[in-house]
């Protein structure tokens, strides 16, 4: 069954760096569409990046354009977000998402992992 575990949430200070990461399950993950988003306490959740399937082509929020990056390591069916340059508008649960298309819609989704950052 298709899966996805995040990893690598914490608390860190502003200005810092974190790296998250999703595990996959699945036969045909090269060709998922894969994303993060993220839910701050009373705000809808939001898009944060987004890296296509096949071409991992990259897509961000202006928000966290020129501060975060995702890839993917197709051979150890992984998706990242590196963050840096934190900020405490960054504090949110973090959602890994994936989808069986090229930018998706996401079908599968991880549980969570809490990122706070702190003044």
């Amino acid at each position: 069954q298709v899966q996805l575990v995040e990893s690598g949430g914490g608390l860190v200070q502003s200005g810092g760096s974190l790296r998250l990461s999703c595990a996959v399950s699945g036969r045909t993950f090269g060709s998922y569409a894969m994303g993060w988003f993220r839910q701050a306490p009373g705000k809808e959740r939001e898009f944060v990046a987004a890296i296509s399937g096949s071409d991992s082509s990259t897509r961000y929020a202006d928000s966290v354009k020129g501060r975060f990056t995702i890839s993917r390591d197709n051979a150890k069916n992984t998706v990242v977000l590196q963050m840096n340059s934190l900020k405490p508008e960054d504090t949110a649960v973090y959602y890994c998402a994936a989808g069986r298309a090229r930018w998706g819609p996401y079908d599968y989704w991880g549980q969570g992992t809490q990122v706070t950052v702190s003044s």
